[in-house]
């Protein structure tokens, strides 16, 4: 009779157990494993810059409370040179699960996002897992294989021997830069307009190692020098073009490689700067199309 008591008791124990298997599970992932677990960044990459910016910030608060810190995660994430990051979703933060898995799907948040980091750390892909319990982890791609870098850096250090002189001021620092990309690459039309990909002219190895570049080539290898000059910039992108934000004597100018690199009838190589450290009035006035871009993502320019 004992036995059959016990055994009853652990049916019934088991029972229960299983129809209310999320809650207790929950119960004990909220008090025995996001309250112990303290989430921290770790070691950044040395690609890591230690700007913030109206956008985006760097942060060491993993505990969100609203969409804002959810960014600033993300961007952390990117800026320090995570493959893989894990934190969590505190029981407070009710819509928190929701809200992450909205920005997971905006690729147009996640890709102004990008524009503020390093290019080395910049993603190719970038994917977002969450389970009901509150975890998230983000898994990044980077844009830039090993190798990539490697023969990049090279290819830098020796521009930078061939056109650079550190007696310069600034801003002519960043004309010789801006003169030698465009003086030494060529847009590809083959890409842009035919679909035909021979280079990696999205990324700075296109112009800086193959002599052929798009916006996104263009822009990222403009960005590698700005940032070897300790110059606080990033990238500004509309729907269908991307280029470089520069702070300069205390204000923000534009900075267009791909727009004073003109594709021209005849072939002709040109060199213009229509587009060299401009303000956004004169860049709205040169062309609208293009350059028209998100003042809420890019607050520095509102």
């Amino acid at each position: 009779m004992k036995k059959f008591l016990v055994t009853g008791f652990l049916l019934i124990i088991f029972g229960i157990t299983l129809l209310y298997k999320e809650q207790i599970l929950k119960f004990y992932y909220d008090y025995f494993v996001k309250e112990t677990k303290e989430v921290r960044l770790g070691k950044k990459n040395k690609y890591y810059r230690n700007y913030d910016f109206l956008y985006v910030q760097n942060t060491n608060n993993f505990k969100p409370k609203n969409k804002q810190e959810l960014l600033n995660i993300f961007y952390t994430i990117l800026n320090a040179g995570k493959d893989k990051f894990t934190f969590y979703c505190p029981e407070e933060y009710n819509s928190c699960l929701d809200d992450v898995k909205s920005l997971a799907k905006d690729q147009i948040t996640l890709s102004h996002i990008n524009n503020y980091v390093h290019p080395f750390n910049s993603f190719k892909n970038i994917s977002t897992q969450t389970d009901t319990l509150g975890t998230i982890t983000v898994n990044v791609k980077k844009a830039y294989s090993d190798t990539d870098i490697r023969l990049i850096e090279e290819a830098i250090k020796n521009i930078e021997k061939e056109v650079l002189d550190p007696n310069l001021p600034t801003e002519d620092q960043i004309r010789k830069i801006h003169d030698y990309i465009i003086d030494n690459s060529k847009y590809d039309s083959n890409r842009t307009d035919n679909n035909i990909i021979e280079y990696k002219s999205d990324i700075a190895y296109g112009p800086l190692i193959e002599g052929y570049g798009i916006c996104g080539g263009y822009s990222d290898a403009m960005e590698l020098f700005l940032d070897r000059l300790n110059i606080k910039s990033y990238k500004v992108s509309s729907e269908a073009h991307v280029w470089n934000a520069v702070n300069l004597y205390d204000a923000w100018y534009h900075l267009d490689l791909t727009w004073d690199d003109p594709v021209t009838d005849t072939g002709t190589d040109l060199l213009e700067d229509k587009f060299f450290l401009i303000s956004t009035a004169q860049l709205q006035q040169l062309e609208k199309t293009q350059h028209n871009f998100d003042l809420n993502a890019y607050k520095e320019f509102a």
